[in-house]
C-alpha cells in the first residue's frame, strides 16, 4: 500500500502514532489497510467488537455515545485522529459509535500488527501508552466541561425563575407606590385647602400613629369573615361619602379595624372632613403596606444571590472548611422553582455535623444533581427527606424521595457517562457520572439503594482530605 508524502507526514504527526520510529511505522502501514466510508456512513457502532482501531487520512468524523434511547454527539475528530485504540488494547466491546459526517479516506489497523507493533517495540509501547493515557485526561474533561455547561443550565434557570418573582413584585408595588403617593399628596392638600387647624392635626397623627402600630401585627381571621367585615366596612364608608369605599375597605379590615374605630373616628370629626380623613388614612395604610412588599422583595433578591455567591464559592479557595448543611440550603434555594410546583422538603439535620474539608461549589453540585434527578424522578409531585449524620470519621449525606424507584438494570448503569433515562434534549447523561467522581475525588463513597417508592443516595465524605 502506497501512501502520499503529505499522508506519511499525517501520521507522523498523529497523537497515536506520532512517537513510533519511522521503520515501525512503515511496518505498520503495510499490514493496514485504506477504507473509504460514505457521508452519514457508522462504520464502528458502540457494543461491537473491538478489533480494529482507524486513523482519518481524509474528512471529518462524529464520535456518538448511545445515552438510553438517543445518540449524543461527543467530539468531531479530524485528519490525524485516531480512534478505536481502546477496545484494542482492552480486548473490549466498543464503547462508542463512530460515523462519517463528510466522505473520508482512513487508515484501517487491524488487532493483530497493532498488537504486533507493540510486542516488536518498547519505544512504540511507551508511546501509545502515552497517547492513551493522554486521551482518558481529555475524555475526563470533555466530561466535566459539559456537565459544568449543563450544572449552569441549571443555575440559570434557577436564578430566572427565582428571581423574577420577587423583582416583578418591586416593579409592580413601586408603579403601586407612585399612584398611591400621588392620592396621597392631593388628599393631604385637600384637607389643607378646608382648614386644617393644630387641634384636626394632632388627630389625624395620633390615628396614622394607631395605623402604623396595627400595621405591625398579623391579622388571623378566616375567608368568609373576613368578607362579611370587608361589605360591613364598604357599607359604612359609602354611607360617609367616602370615594372608592371598595378599595379602603379591604385595606382598613387587613389591619384589624372594627366598626366601633369607624364610629370613634366620625365623633372625633366633623362629617364634611371624614370622607378626606379615612381616605388619607387608607392611602397612609397603602402606602405602607406597598413599601413594606418592596422592601421584602427586595430582602428576597438579596438572599437569593448571597445563596448563589455561597453555592459557587466566589473568590474562595477550592479547598476549605465547608458547611454542608449550608450548602444543601444554598442548592434548595436554587431548586425552589421546580420545588414549589409540588415537592415537599423534609430536613432531618444532625444538630452537631462537623465541618469537613472540601472542593465546596463542586459538593454543591454533588447535591443539586442527586436532587434535581429526585424531583423529575417524582415528576414533580412527592417528597424528598434530606438526613445528615456523623459516622466516625465521616459524615453521611442520605437524600432519599418516594418517586417510582429505578429499576435494577438501570441502577447498575446510572454512573456511567452519557447514561440517561431523560428524553432528548432534557438530559446529558453525565450528571451522576460527574457526581461520582466527585465523591470519590473527596475520598467518599456514593451508595444507591431503591424499591417502588423510595430511593436513597447515601454519601459518605471523611472529615480531612488525604491529599488537596
Amino acid at each position: 500500500m502506497i501512501l502520499t508524502k503529505e499522508e506519511v507526514q499525517l501520521l507522523k504527526r498523529s497523537p497515536l502514532l506520532g512517537g513510533i520510529p519511522d521503520e515501525n511505522l512503515d511496518w505498520l502501514v503495510e499490514q493496514s489497510e485504506i477504507v473509504f466510508v460514505n457521508k452519514g456512513e457508522t462504520f464502528i457502532q458502540e457494543g461491537s467488537a473491538g478489533d480494529t482501531a482507524y486513523v482519518i487520512l481524509e474528512g471529518e468524523c462524529e464520535v456518538l455515545k448511545r445515552s438510553w434511547q438517543q445518540d449524543v454527539s461527543v467530539v468531531n475528530r479530524q485528519p490525524g485522529d485516531v480512534f478505536g485504540e481502546m477496545a484494542l488494547l482492552y480486548d473490549t466491546p466498543r464503547t462508542a459509535s463512530v460515523r462519517a459526517l463528510i466522505p473520508s479516506r482512513l487508515l484501517r489497523i487491524t488487532k493483530e500488527a497493532f498488537r504486533d507493533l507493540i510486542s516488536r517495540n518498547p519505544s512504540s509501547a511507551l508511546a501509545i501508552l502515552y497517547t492513551v493515557t493522554t486521551r482518558l485526561q481529555e475524555n475526563e474533561s470533555l466530561l466535566h466541561q459539559r456537565e459544568k455547561m449543563a450544572a449552569l443550565g441549571t443555575l440559570a434557570a434557577g436564578l430566572a425563575h427565582e428571581l423574577n418573582n420577587p423583582a416583578a413584585a418591586a416593579q409592580r408595588n413601586t408603579r403601586l407606590l407612585q399612584t398611591q403617593l400621588k392620592q396621597w399628596q392631593d388628599i393631604t392638600f385637600e384637607l389643607h385647602r378646608l382648614g386644617m387647624d393644630e387641634h384636626k392635626i394632632e388627630i389625624l397623627n395620633r390615628w396614622h400613629s394607631e395605623t402604623a402600630q396595627k400595621l405591625s401585627t398579623t391579622l388571623s381571621i378566616d375567608p368568609l369573615t373576613r368578607s362579611d367585615l370587608e361589605m360591613e366596612f364598604q357599607d359604612w364608608l359609602e354611607r360617609q361619602g367616602v370615594e372608592s369605599a371598595w378599595e379602603i375597605a379591604p385595606e382598613l379590615v387587613n389591619i384589624g379595624w372594627k366598626l366601633d374605630d369607624l364610629n370613634r373616628l366620625a365623633e372625633e370629626v366633623d362629617g364634611e372632613e371624614l370622607p378626606l380623613f379615612v381616605q388619607w388614612l387608607g392611602a397612609d395604610v397603602q402606602v405602607t403596606a406597598l413599601l413594606d412588599g418592596v422592601q421584602q422583595s427586595s430582602e428576597r433578591i438579596s438572599q437569593i444571590v448571597n445563596s448563589v455567591k455561597s453555592y459557587i464559592y466566589l473568590d474562595q479557595a477550592p479547598v476549605h472548611e465547608v458547611d454542608v448543611h449550608e450548602g444543601l440550603e444554598n442548592t434548595l434555594v436554587i431548586l425552589n422553582h421546580k420545588l414549589k410546583q409540588g415537592v415537599s422538603v423534609m430536613r432531618d439535620f444532625s444538630t452537631d455535623l462537623p465541618r469537613i474539608e472540601a472542593y465546596a461549589s463542586e459538593l454543591n453540585q454533588v447535591w443539586t444533581n442527586i436532587i434535581d434527578n429526585a424531583i423529575d424522578a417524582m415528576d414533580g409531585h412527592g417528597q424528598i427527606i434530606i438526613r445528615t449524620y456523623r459516622e466516625d470519621e465521616f459524615i453521611v449525606v442520605e437524600i432519599q424521595d418516594n418517586g417510582p424507584g429505578i429499576p435494577e438494570e438501570v441502577r447498575l448503569r446510572i454512573f456511567e457517562p452519557f447514561f440517561t433515562t431523560k428524553g432528548p434534549g432534557v438530559g446529558t447523561g453525565l450528571g451522576l457520572h460527574i457526581t461520582n467522581n466527585i465523591v470519590h475525588r473527596h475520598d467518599g463513597l456514593i451508595q444507591v439503594e431503591s424499591r417502588p417508592g423510595e430511593t436513597i443516595f447515601r454519601i459518605s465524605l471523611p472529615l480531612r482530605l488525604k491529599g488537596k
